[in-house]
Parts: structure tokens; sequence; C-alpha cells
């Protein structure tokens, strides 16, 4: 099986349903809007009031027929010089799935339930059921990879309705930056101890236990602009592990902070699009990004 890896905005894969794995079978109805289309937007300005860019937090899988657009967002997109998205490389082609297969497996891994606490074991069983993937197929994949094929099951929406990829496609005419390779992004999974990768793992079924009864919470929480939904996803399920959280959220916000402002000091405006819970919250990027001098509004 070859998987079709929309794995990442690593965060949206926890928090925001976004892919690891293939698309599923069948996609629900258009999740619509209570009013109107109010995913997180903001426009940055300067000490003068001079707008520099602006910042859009993605959602990586959508169903088919969902308007998410705004005005707002259509005009920056217009307006903007460049495009800074998370990931790049993840296209058809790039060699993702195959660079995926590579790290994430090992043989002789052992079954999937003897690597979570026995009370999830029946649940995590149930996931891997209805993920389609062979039990001698988990058992020699690594736990992170397990954790990130199985963060697919009951997601609602599709990869190619992705909001960074809808992006990327308008700024074919332009300038395109990425602030992580694919590689580097598994690599991060990767290099996460077995402790960790396990917290991973259980974290996955726990906010999979928690969203079944409510399939496409979060997506709908994005397309309302509930920032108090957003957020809590954050610090619940896998981020509930704060070693994971710093790795996965924290310590990249921090390190892409920098090349953010370089990017507004440029002559150039950017449009930022990256997943939308690495711009929520106190450690989020529209904070850090205000902590350095400039404005960021949310535009409603």
């Amino acid at each position: 099986m070859r998987y079709s890896l929309r794995i990442l905005a690593l965060t949206a894969a926890f928090a925001l349903a976004a892919c690891s794995g293939g698309e599923p079978a069948s996609d629900p109805d258009a999740i619509t809007a209570e009013t109107a289309p109010n995913p997180p937007f903001y426009e940055i300005t300067n000490r003068f009031g001079v707008v520099e860019g602006w910042m859009l937090g993605t959602i990586h899988a959508l169903p088919d027929g969902t308007d998410w657009r705004t005005p707002a967002i259509d005009k920056a997109i217009v307006d903007a010089d460049r495009a800074v998205v998370e990931v790049i490389d993840l296209t058809a082609g790039s060699g993702a799935a195959d660079m995926f297969n590579r790290l994430s497996t090992t043989p002789g891994m052992g079954p999937l339930a003897q690597r979570v606490d026995p009370a999830l074991a029946e649940p995590l069983n149930e996931m891997a059921a209805l993920s389609g993937i062979s039990p001698s197929q988990f058992d020699d994949t690594e736990t992170w990879g397990a954790a990130l094929l199985l963060a697919r099951v009951g997601a609602v929406g599709k990869p190619r309705n992705g909001v960074d990829r809808f992006i990327i496609s308008r700024f074919r005419d332009r300038q395109i930056y990425g602030f992580e390779l694919a590689r580097e992004q598994l690599g991060i999974f990767d290099g996460l101890a077995e402790e960790d990768q396990r917290a991973l793992l259980e974290g996955t079924v726990e906010e999979w236990i928690v969203s079944r009864d409510n399939r496409g919470h979060l997506t709908r929480a994005w397309l309302n602009g509930d920032d108090t939904a957003l957020e809590a996803a954050t610090t619940r399920g896998i981020m509930a592990d704060p070693e994971l959280r710093d790795a996965l959220l924290v310590d990249r916000n921090t390190k892409w902070l920098p090349i953010i402002i370089k990017h507004l000091g440029d002559s150039e405006r950017p449009l930022i699009a990256v997943g939308a819970a690495h711009l929520i919250g106190p450690d989020g990027l529209a904070a850090m990004i205000e902590q350095s001098g400039y404005t960021v509004t949310r535009v409603q």
C-alpha cells in the first residue's frame, strides 16, 4: 500500500484532523459555517500602521464543497507578493510517501496493542480495523508511523481540498517558500524516543475516542472562527504531553519566527499559511509576532 501523505502540518494531524494516510473512501456532506466563513486570518502591520503581510491558519483536509474563503482572504491572495507555507514538497511525485515508508518501517516492532496502555488496546484495535491496513503491516511500522496512519481514521475531508494546496495553486506565478521539507517534518517524529512515540499513539487513540461521536467538530470550529475550541485542541490528546507539544508545536514556532520576521521586513509582502494550531494561544505565532513589535489583527 502506498500512502498519500498530506501528513503534516503536524499539529493538524492531531488537533485539526489533517491527514496521514490515504483519503477516506467516502466524504461527508460539506460543512457549512453557522453564519459566514471565518477561518483564522490575520493582518500584520508595522509600528506605522503599514500592512506588511497576512497570515492564514490552514486546515489540510476539507469535505468536498466546503465554502471557506472570505473576501478578505481572496484580496490578500491577490495582493500578496509571495506565499510562505508550512511544507512545500508533499505533492505527487515528491517522494514523500516513499520517505515515510522508509523511515517508519522497522521489521519486528510487534503488535500495536502491546505498545499502549491496556485500557486503550480495544479502541486501538478498532481503529486499526477501520484503517483498512493489515495487522501484519502495523507489526513492522514504528509507533510514530502507526499514530500518523491512524490519525486519518474517522477524520472528515480530503487532502485535495486542503487550504494549503489551494494557496500553493494560487501562487504558481509568484514565489512560494516553505518553512520545512517533508524529510524534516518526518524526522521530527522519527527522532522521538519510543516513550514519546507511544504517548503519540495513545493520544491519537484518546482523541479518536472523544471525537468519534462528533466527527468534524474541529473542522467546524476552524470554519466558524472558534479560537477557543482551536486553542483547547492544542492542549489535549497528543498535545497534552509537554514534550510532544514542545517538539511538534512550540519549538517549531520558535524556529519559524525569525524567518517570518525576515519576510515581513522585505519590500514584498507575504501571505503566511500554516496549520491553524500554530497561530492560536499565548505561544502561537500571532502572539510571538506581536511580541516582535508588529500589530497582528484578527480579521473577522
